[in-house]
């Protein structure tokens, strides 16, 4: 692959690492063609919150003269790449999508971050996002824009990770998920993300949203740059007791087994009530694709995950209110009031309300762990309609049913923290993207990224990429 291609951009992760590891190109152009591309197209795009551009340079730098000495670190080494703006990045502002925390500038980084630093990746900037990671942005920030289609919802809460990385402003973005918040936005912008079991990266430096809910992990182009991604961040830590002891697999080596004999299971019913025909269609096709590979397809039951549901609300409130509870009510004023409504809720609910939803969350846990015993993955809809416009997330508010069918295949899966990956497999009648999701056995990600490895390779839906307006006027 010519590396100097007019397609840059568009390389995966992966290829990207193997052209610098050649020196078909270096670290700092690239880094250089990157930072010029989010000049001339994130005005209109509005994914970044900041652009750290000499940071950026002086770590191409670094990574091209190590490079040349041999000392080559992995396969993030001299890839540009970029953080949703609630990682603390010493001595940088790191504001989580609010006004309270506007003015906040860490004097540490986030063990995720840090762990980026050591495998020499190159770091572009802060990605926006909600307040707070809950639902909506901040009155005094400009959502971003999907790069598909603007009149589309781009996904949250990591909307301008999944932004840059769908056009052409990095190479994959960590991000986190707490009710949807990777799987959404990636879903939105054709794109591949991975939501880690929950414990399996360190939240040591992550701002807070609700502890037990929130996963840290990769947005990316492809299953196997999310595995390179989720490779260097994963493991336990000293500053996060709560991240798992379990090793480390090598992930991109599990991107490139077939999958012959992996057990699929699918609840036919639970995947068609109430879910459109495009989105049958994509689902259907994928697990032809996947039993064309090998794999064995099964028949399952899942739990019903009504009550689930209904709890993600409160029980991310309670949790939300604890997060929150050093400015708010405090600084009350400066909430959006989404955020602040939610909030509200955490600190009404009694606590024998969240302990009954605490006992209901560990039954489906086991429920859920008990399927694992007969089948390796789950494939089921990220949502159950393509990509909705922002219009129709405007009304939101006054459809909880809606906002209840959003959340019916994601945020269970925050409440029991089951591992899942998001590869895109469609395309719907407005020519947007649509995904589906394979979930995993708790530290399951090795097979996630198997499998999603495999169905990319007999398909190119994750090679398709949005024509970007202001491109097409240059």
């Amino acid at each position: 692959m010519n590396a100097a291609a007019d397609d840059l951009h568009y390389l995966e992760l992966t290829e990207l690492a193997a052209c610098i590891k050649a020196g078909k190109i270096s670290a700092v152009e690239v880094t250089r063609a990157q930072l010029d591309r989010i000049a001339a197209l994130d005005g209109e795009l509005g994914s970044y919150v900041q652009v750290m551009t000499d940071a950026a340079m002086a770590q191409a730098e670094a990574a091209n003269a190590e490079i040349a000495a041999g000392r080559y670190r992995g396969p993030l080494h001299g890839v540009p790449v970029a953080l949703k703006d609630l990682f603390w990045t010493k001595d940088v502002p790191t504001a989580a999508g609010t006004a309270v925390h506007g003015n906040f500038r860490p004097d540490q980084d986030a063990t995720v971050v840090r762990r980026l630093y050591e495998a020499g990746a190159v770091v572009l900037g802060k990605l926006q996002l909600t307040e707070g990671a809950y639902s909506d942005h901040h009155r005094s920030v400009t959502p971003p824009k999907n790069p598909w289609h603007a009149d589309y919802w781009p996904g949250i809460s990591s909307s301008g990770a999944a932004v840059a990385t769908a056009a052409g402003l990095c190479y994959g973005a960590l991000a986190s998920d707490t009710g949807g918040s990777i799987r959404w936005p990636c879903a939105a912008n054709g794109l591949t993300g991975l939501k880690p079991s929950w414990g399996r990266v360190s939240r040591h430096g992550v701002f807070e949203l609700a502890a037990t809910l929130d996963h840290v992990g990769p947005i990316a182009r492809s299953a196997a740059d999310a595995g390179a991604m989720l490779g260097v961040i994963a493991g336990r830590d000293r500053a996060d007791p709560t991240a798992v002891f379990a090793p480390v697999p090598d992930y991109l080596a599990a991107a490139e087994q077939d999958i012959g004999s992996l057990r699929i299971g699918v609840d036919a019913s639970w995947n068609s009530g109430g879910v459109d025909i495009a989105t049958q269609r994509m689902l259907g096709e994928a697990i032809e694709a996947l039993r064309d590979l090998g794999a064995v397809i099964a028949d399952v039951q899942f739990p019903d995950v009504k009550q689930t549901v209904a709890d993600w609300v409160p029980n991310c409130a309670v949790e939300a209110a604890v997060a929150h509870e050093a400015t708010y009510p405090a600084r009350k004023d400066e909430y959006g009031p989404v955020l602040a409504s939610v909030i509200e809720a955490g600190r009404a609910l009694s606590g024998q309300a969240y302990q009954k939803i605490l006992l209901r969350r560990l039954e489906l846990r086991g429920r859920i762990a008990s399927l694992f015993e007969t089948i390796d993955l789950l494939l089921i809809p990220v949502q159950p309609f393509p990509p909705l416009t922002l219009a129709m997330i405007r009304t939101l508010g006054d459809q909880p049913a809606l906002i209840a069918r959003l959340q019916e295949y994601t945020c269970p899966f925050n409440m029991t923290g089951h591992p899942t990956i998001t590869p895109p497999g469609g395309f719907s009648a407005a020519g947007l993207p649509i995904a589906f999701q394979l979930v995993a056995a708790d530290l399951g990600e090795a097979t996630l990224v198997r499998a999603g490895a495999a169905f990319q390779r007999v398909t190119s839906w994750h090679r398709r990429h949005p024509s970007l307006t202001s491109e097409r006027q240059h």
